[in-house]
């Protein structure tokens, strides 16, 4: 595996000391009642779904969790760590592999999900963060889905440097053929593989592995918005919300170092600690193993237990 030690080189996912609100009167509220009775539907489905569980077999459990992680890798090692931190390099066999379980996922295309995450970076906690955790754990969680983006954040998102997504002829494939990958991949495969393999029923199929899993998967990467930064310690920067929280780092695959994270936001393991409860930077590993990915940029140590040392909040741990 080759990695670099080094400081940032992008500077689109890069806090902008320089942004002010703007003064007066925020602007209204716009829910967007659509989203709301979708959203909706899906937790009563999965909730529903938790109650067909003993009734399913163990294969059909298997395989959700399987589902779980194939969808988890496409937010956390692909359209998070690949595409819009830039912060290791991936061959087209991957990166298909990732956008398929991206579509999976179904939490928007790679180009508008890592678009919208380099926008809460540079502006994190702001009114052009999409998911400004100073509005509160419910905004933060899922609401900022149910409303009209605040004008600041449309703003800022369109005048991001953008040409490396827009060159990638995966991620611009993926976002023309979306709507039909998200239909494929996150609700007719985990429906109809255990029906065909198993004999499962059609009915189980989609009531699990389909939708209950993609509730799990949704609440665990926006836990990642919403309890990341209001609960934990700071030990790297004491002036910023995210925190280092262990539950969200175990149910989003190693995505709960925030504080790290956006003090570090190029590094590609997310975390000082390599592997430790990180399954994702597993993940990254293997595939600079297997050749099919490589360049992984690493914030240097030294840097790292400086910046702890100067801003974090005495918590820091080395090891």
């Amino acid at each position: 595996m080759t990695e670099t030690m080094l400081e940032p080189t992008m500077v689109e996912d890069v806090f902008d000391e320089s942004y002010r609100e703007k003064k007066g009167p925020k602007p209204p509220i716009v829910v967007v009642w659509r989203n709301v009775v979708l959203m909706s539907l899906l937790h009563l489905g999965a909730i529903y779904g938790l109650f067909l569980i003993p009734s399913a077999s163990s294969l059909t459990l298997l395989w959700a969790v399987l589902c779980f992680l194939y969808a988890g890798l496409g937010i956390t090692a692909g359209v998070h760590r690949l595409w819009s931190h830039r912060s290791y390099k991936a061959s087209l066999p991957l990166r298909i592999f990732l956008a398929f379980a991206n579509s999976m996922a179904f939490q928007n295309d790679i180009f508008e999900w890592a678009r919208d995450h380099r926008v809460h970076h540079k502006y994190s906690e702001t009114d052009a963060d999409p998911h400004n955790a100073n509005r509160g754990f419910f905004f933060s969680h899922i609401g900022w889905l149910l409303v009209r983006k605040h004008p600041d954040v449309i703003e800022k998102g369109s005048k991001l440097e953008l040409s490396d997504l827009k060159a990638d002829k995966v991620v611009m494939f993926q976002r023309r053929v979306y709507k039909q990958s998200v239909l494929l991949m996150c609700f007719v495969v985990p429906t109809v593989v255990p029906w065909l393999l198993w004999n499962e029923s059609l009915w189980i199929g989609f009531f699990i592995p389909a939708l209950l899993r993609y509730s799990v998967g949704l609440n665990a990467t926006w836990l990642v918005n919403s309890a990341a930064h209001m609960w934990g310690n700071r030990p790297y920067d004491i002036n910023i919300n995210p925190r280092e929280n262990r539950f969200v780092t175990f149910s989003a695959m190693g995505e709960g170092f925030h504080n790290y994270h956006h003090t570090f936001p190029y590094d590609y393991s997310t975390s000082e600690y390599g592997w430790k409860l990180n399954v994702t930077t597993c993940f990254i590993d293997l595939m600079c193993l297997l050749g099919l990915a490589w360049e992984c940029k690493l914030a240097a140590r030294d840097l790292v237990k400086a910046r702890a040392q100067r801003t974090g909040d005495g918590s820091h741990r080395s090891g």
